[in-house]
């Protein structure tokens, strides 16, 4: 090897060993830092019924929880059900029109008890909800059949879930909204004629 280019390496290897250490020691920190944060999450807000919650994507307020007979569409079932209706406030802050909202709200609860997926409906003529427009907040009713057999609850905890906003995803490149985690928690009463409490 000339000279001329052993003594050129000698001159840059000092800056690619910094360079290599630092990008190591970034990804190690990089590595740390999320560790640390998924082993200490940061509190989940209690939050009061009545009270708006910022999940990001949208503005959610939790006003009331009741057990009846009968959905809101007023059709009695065949078969005697009880459901556990919700009645919500949504706020669609983003640019487009979503149903994402169904994917908010979730009911902490006893493991044993298996409950369907929600159905949404419009509290402004009790038909099912499809999307939310932009800007244009409505008033909504999530209703869970409950089972046949479980105690009906006195009071439960609904846990709401934050969405945020990313220009570049990390698998595709593209803008989009993503689940991150929980935005707040709301325990409240029950209202109806609850048999006994769901400890």
């Amino acid at each position: 090897m000339p000279i001329a280019r052993r003594s050129k390496l000698k001159r840059r290897l000092p800056a690619m060993l910094v360079t290599g250490i630092g990008g190591m020691v970034a990804a190690a920190v990089s590595f740390a830092t999320a560790v640390y944060e998924a082993a200490n999450p940061a509190p989940v807000e209690l939050v009061k019924k009545d009270e708006p919650i910022d999940t990001g994507r949208w503005l959610v307020t939790i006003n009331n929880a009741s057990m009846a007979a009968v959905p809101p569409t007023g059709t009695k079932p065949v078969d005697a059900k009880r459901f556990l209706t919700v009645d919500l406030e949504l706020d669609n802050r983003s640019a487009a029109t979503s149903n994402a909202f169904m994917r908010l709200i979730s009911i902490e609860m006893l493991p044993s008890i298996k409950l369907p997926e929600p159905v949404y409906y419009l509290a402004r003529d009790k038909w099912i909800a499809s999307a939310i427009n932009p800007g244009m907040p409505e008033k909504v009713i999530a209703v869970w059949e409950w089972p046949e057999g479980s105690p009906s609850p006195k009071a439960l905890r609904f846990s709401v879930a934050k969405q945020i906003y990313k220009p570049r995803d990390n698998l595709y490149g593209a803008p989009g909204w993503f689940e991150d985690g929980k935005a707040a928690i709301v325990e409240m009463a029950v209202s109806g004629q609850p048999d006994e409490a769901v400890q």
